[in-house]
């Protein structure tokens, strides 16, 4: 029975990668290059943690299709001379999950029913970025000894921030964000409130020009 608590517990996170705000300097900050679409992608691994158990996902992306989502503003507007600048993204995708609790599944489906997902970008030393997922922005159910349903970010919206370093391509690492999730389910789901820990590093490319580098700046 705790055993799997706690492996509910760790799927909640998964509700984080879901992408949140940029931490809370108010430095001047210069996102681009201006009106470039990009993609956010996971390089390596995703984790979410609690207690002894742990989920992992092998894949995980956020790209541009239509419209303005994952989308750099056009200049003036990609520059913020007192914060962050924040652009609307894509609901990622999450897929290759799988938990360390044996007989336990997993399907995670993202959505934007109740607001937008966003990524936002904040200069500094270092620079700071992240996702903001939206109320009920996540949806994970599991099967097998269990099935559950763990609805990330219940009350509103949540910031899961990191650092942003420029390169080829540019990354977005997480480390430990905290991710609130309410259970429900039958017998042996934790229902109620949870919490847990979400770590993964995406890598944040141009795709309008593959040649150029999503960069932040003053």
């Amino acid at each position: 029975m705790s055993k799997l608590l706690v492996s509910a517990t760790g799927l909640a996170a998964a509700a984080a990668l879901t992408f949140g705000g940029a931490g809370t300097q108010a430095a001047s900050t210069t996102l681009g290059p201006a009106g470039h679409s990009f993609a956010a992608k996971l390089t390596g691994k995703a984790t979410f943690v609690a207690g002894s158990t742990t989920m992992t996902c092998t894949v995980s992306a956020s790209v541009p299709t239509t419209g303005a989502n994952n989308q750099i503003p056009a200049a003036p507007a990609n520059h913020n001379a007192d914060g962050p600048v924040t652009v609307p993204v894509n609901p990622p995708t999450f897929s290759g999950c799988s938990t360390s609790v044996f007989g336990v599944s997993v399907s995670v489906t993202a959505n934007s029913t109740n607001g937008a997902w966003t990524l936002s970008a904040q200069n500094g030393a270092p620079a700071a970025g992240g996702f903001t997922i939206p109320k009920g922005g996540v949806i994970l159910k599991t099967s097998g000894f269990a099935s559950c349903t763990i609805t990330a970010s219940p009350t509103g919206p949540t910031a899961v921030n990191g650092t942003w370093a420029n390169g080829a391509p540019s990354t977005l690492a997480i480390s430990g964000a905290p991710v609130p999730a309410t259970v429900t389910g039958g017998f042996l789901c934790p229902t109620g409130n949870q919490s847990a820990a979400f770590s993964a590093t995406y890598q944040i490319t141009d795709t309008t020009d593959a040649a150029q580098q999503i960069t932040v700046t003053s």
